[in-house]
């Protein structure tokens, strides 16, 4: 391993790791763009799957008491998510994903841009069990058609006025599950080569230590604040995935 290839994936690791412990997604965002450099797609995919899951687990343990008060509203999204992905992965046949990524991209960008130019956010507060299961439904079809699991989750999310931790209780342990299925799949098709495993041995502890910068930012942060965070966030992966589709 060459030292830019090793610059490459330790910079992606931080990446996405950092972003994994601040908001508990959007791992493969932003640590593609760097791993994609030095390495073929499935290969990359395969690297951030797997530093997503095990940087994903310190942030579980962070909202673990979140998860455990309020169960019913995560299988709400969690049950029908399992059901999506393999109908995402049928949809394949039909759709092509690239272009769906672009127009995914272009709803993130006006979204996030709308939200992020308003002054007050608003704020659905009655209980929309229906709407949280097809939120969930949906984000199963996106992560098998176009890994993109965690879209909608974190749009709906940030419109709910839910404490910062039970936000997180829905995202983190949705995209830990997902992208759980996803390496195991991944796995079964033989990714994880010899090499792969190398990169891994690299990457794996930057991204933990990247995560736990994230996780002590999170911490800090008030729930108006991680709020808009996620509108933010929601802008700049738009940004990000466009940029990258068209590129």
């Amino acid at each position: 391993m060459t030292p830019d290839v090793m610059f490459y994936v330790a910079a992606g690791a931080a990446a996405g790791g950092l972003i994994n412990g601040l908001a508990g997604f959007g791992t493969a965002l932003f640590a593609l763009g760097f791993l994609l450099t030095v390495m073929p797609p499935v290969q990359a995919v395969a690297v951030v799957v797997m530093i997503s899951v095990i940087s994903g687990m310190q942030g579980l343990w962070v909202v673990r008491h979140a998860i455990g008060q309020n169960p019913r509203r995560l299988a709400r999204f969690m049950g029908p998510s399992l059901v999506g992905i393999p109908l995402g992965v049928l949809t394949l046949s039909v759709l092509d994903a690239g272009t769906l990524k672009l127009v995914i991209a272009v709803f993130l960008l006006l979204y996030g841009g709308y939200f992020s130019l308003r002054g007050v956010m608003p704020k659905f507060e009655r209980p929309t069990p229906y709407l949280d299961m097809v939120v969930g439904l949906l984000g199963g079809i996106l992560g098998g058609a176009a890994s993109l699991s965690g879209a909608l989750p974190m749009m709906w999310c940030a419109l709910r006025p839910w404490p910062k931790a039970e936000t997180r209780a829905v995202l983190q342990p949705f995209n830990f599950v997902v992208l759980g299925l996803t390496a195991g799949l991944l796995a079964l098709r033989g990714a994880y080569t010899r090499e792969t495993l190398i990169y891994l041995a690299l990457a794996v502890p930057v991204a933990v230590v990247a995560a736990q910068i994230g996780i002590a930012i999170f911490r800090r942060l008030p729930d108006a604040v991680f709020r808009r965070l996620l509108i933010v966030m929601t802008f700049v992966s738009g940004a990000v995935l466009l940029l990258r589709e068209l590129l």
